[in-house]
Order: C-alpha cells, then sequence, then structure tokens
C-alpha cells in the first residue's frame, strides 16, 4: 500500500477516533503530496523516493518549530510539533543500523580506491545515492570522515 493510501485511511481513522492532533498531521502530509502531484511541471503519481522526500521534509520542518518553541519557553507548541513529527515519521521506511551504514562505506570506499579525507566528496556522492531515504546523512558524513580519517 503505497503511503497516500495509507495516509487516506488514517485520517478517516483519526476522524473517527476524534484525535485532532494526529489528524492535523495526516492533513498536512496529504496536502504536501496533493501539492506535489499537481505542482507544475509534475506527474499525477509520485515515486515512492518522491513521498519519503516530502516526508522527511515535513520532518525537518517540524523539528526546526520545535527547537524555535523549545528557545522561546512555549511547551505547549513545542509538545504538538513533537508530536505531529512523530505521527509523520511513522510512514518512513526504517532507518539503516551504523553497522550497515559503515558497511556499505567501506564497501564504496574499497570500490573508489579512496585513501584520504580529499576523496570525500567522491565517497558521499556515492553513498548518498545509494542511502538515499535509507540512512541519515549526518551520520553517513560523519561515518566517512571517521572511516577516511
Amino acid at each position: 500500500m503505497k503511503v497516500s493510501e495509507r495516509i487516506d485511511a488514517d485520517i478517516k481513522a483519526a476522524m473517527l477516533a476524534r484525535d485532532k492532533e494526529k489528524l492535523e498531521a495526516l492533513r498536512a502530509i496529504k496536502a504536501a503530496l496533493l501539492l506535489a502531484r499537481t505542482e507544475k511541471g509534475g506527474s499525477e503519481t509520485i515515486t515512492d523516493d518522491a513521498e519519503v522526500k516530502i516526508l522527511r521534509k515535513l520532518i525537518s520542518q517540524r523539528d526546526e518549530a520545535a527547537t524555535i518553541y523549545k528557545q522561546q519557553n512555549r511547551p505547549d507548541l513545542y509538545q504538538k510539533e513533537v508530536n505531529e513529527a512523530g505521527y509523520i515519521s511513522a510512514y518512513l521506511p526504517a532507518m539503516m543500523s551504523e553497522d550497515e551504514i559503515v558497511s556499505v562505506i567501506k564497501k564504496i570506499i574499497s570500490e573508489t580506491g579512496a585513501s584520504s579525507a580529499a576523496d570525500f566528496g567522491k565517497v558521499m556522492g556515492q553513498v548518498a545515492k545509494q542511502l538515499a531515504g535509507k540512512a541519515d546523512n549526518k551520520i553517513v558524513s560523519a561515518k566517512i570522515k571517521e572511516l577516511l580519517g
């Protein structure tokens, strides 16, 4: 089942359960997906990778807002953003573990013949393509730096 189909079903369930906060988060996802489908140059269908990218962007927006609310001492709004990010992240595929990430990085380092920090860009580019949507780029970047030393 595609993410958009799951969202539609979950919106109905949230409406029946009268879960206002979850419903808001689900409607935000649906609106973002609909916008991506209808924007100029877009096609009627969205690829799974594009859906994951949209969901990650929504989570990033929620995280930024939560940080700002925490700094401004607004715990009510902070908690709302954190909860929405949690609801949205439920639709993302599982992230890879650090061990899995390191094994992929080691494989790419051996394939490219990278040996120093100067080769970081070459390795990062290939790893980012291979692990798109499966791993956090901050963790990937740190592991590559650690392995290239």
